[in-house]
């Protein structure tokens, strides 16, 4: 594999141990694949399957054991700690499934705080918050705090933070997880919206449903790769 070739992200036969006292557990057993820019897939796989390492791995807040993993052409077991700092904070979005809201700040200061991490200057913040806030369908709601806010709402304020620094990759594990259906619908009409508007999505998901809203889906199992297919492949 060429690691020049243009993909946002390449994994390389990234394999994950933990250590645990009597045995190890092989998360990852030599995951290989691409994604360019502007891709919109899901990952799937049963319980154990890796999904959660894979993840992690993705958006830098792991190490894999063995293998390489580039993003955006940069080996990333080669950057320092400041380096990967940055690309989790400006590079990486990501929308969980508990929100990781701060309960007693308002919408907007939620969706400001990683721009406040980043430095920047107290009116760019602002224009950039709104129109985050504006994308998701929030503005009404910005000076609301998240007890008063519904579920789906939540997530939306959510998705504005991991859009705010314009990140090369959003990342969402289980983003419909803690949500009714018909809010978990309106949910992935954003996410559908979001890539139409040019951002590369990765949905982590257990559910068909939603993984059939997607582009291309990467099924795993037992920490391989079990299939990777393209809407309309079979």
């Amino acid at each position: 594999m060429n690691p020049q070739d243009g993909a946002l992200i390449r994994a390389e036969n990234l394999r994950k141990v933990y250590p645990l006292e009597k045995q190890e557990v092989q998360a990852l057993r030599g995951v290989s694949f691409t994604v360019q820019a502007g891709e919109f897939l899901a990952i799937m796989g049963p319980s154990g399957s890796g999904k959660s390492t894979l993840m992690n791995l993705l958006g830098c807040l792991d190490t894999p054991t063995a293998g390489r993993y580039y993003l955006s052409n940069r080996l990333v077991s080669a950057l320092s700690e400041n380096e990967l700092a940055r690309i989790r904070n400006q590079e990486v979005g990501f929308v969980f499934q508990v929100f990781n809201l701060l309960p007693r700040a308002t919408a907007f200061r939620n969706v400001e705080l990683p721009l406040i991490y980043k430095g920047m200057k107290k009116a760019e913040r602002e224009e950039q918050v709104k129109r985050a806030l504006e994308m998701v369908e929030m503005s009404p709601r910005l000076n609301h705090r998240p007890p008063e806010l519904s579920g789906g709402e939540r997530q939306r304020v959510a998705v504005a933070r991991a859009l705010v620094n314009k990140p090369s990759i959003i990342l969402a594990d289980e983003p419909t997880g803690n949500l009714d259906s018909k809010t978990g619908a309106e949910i992935m009409k954003l996410f559908r919206r979001l890539h139409a508007d040019g951002n590369t999505i990765i949905i982590v998901t257990h559910d068909q449903e939603i993984a059939d809203q997607t582009q291309r889906i990467i099924f795993l199992r037992d920490g391989m790769i079990e299939w990777d297919r393209r809407r309309g492949e079979h």
